[in-house]
C-alpha cells in the first residue's frame, strides 16, 4: 500500500464534511466520494462535536497544555543552564 502525501483541508470543507454526515449520509460514502481517511474524518466529527473547532490547539485538554507549557519551560530552563556553563568556562579562564 503507497503511502499517501499529507492534505490540508479548509475548515469550511471540514464542517461541510461534517453536515452531511450530521444529515444522514453515510461516512463510508463521504469517505469514498471526497477520498477522506477515516482518522481525520473521525477526527473532525469527534472535534466539531465536543468544541464545535476544528484547529488542534482549541481541542486540547488541560493537562496536555500544562505538558506543552511544562516542556517549553523545561527547554528555556536548559537554555539558561547552558548559557551559564559558558560563562563560567570564559570567566573561569581570565
Amino acid at each position: 500500500m503507497a503511502k499517501r502525501d499529507r492534505r490540508t483541508y479548509t475548515e469550511e470543507f471540514k464542517q461541510q464534511m461534517v453536515k452531511l454526515y450530521e444529515n444522514g449520509k453515510p461516512k463510508k460514502d463521504i469517505m469514498v466520494e471526497y477520498d477522506l481517511t477515516s482518522t481525520a474524518f473521525n477526527t473532525w466529527i469527534k472535534r466539531s462535536q465536543t468544541t464545535g473547532s476544528f484547529k488542534e490547539k482549541e481541542n486540547r485538554s488541560p493537562e496536555e497544555n500544562e505538558l506543552i507549557k511544562l516542556r517549553k519551560e523545561n527547554q528555556h530552563l536548559k537554555m539558561e543552564n547552558d548559557i551559564l556553563k559558558q560563562a563560567a568556562l570564559i570567566l573561569g579562564r581570565k
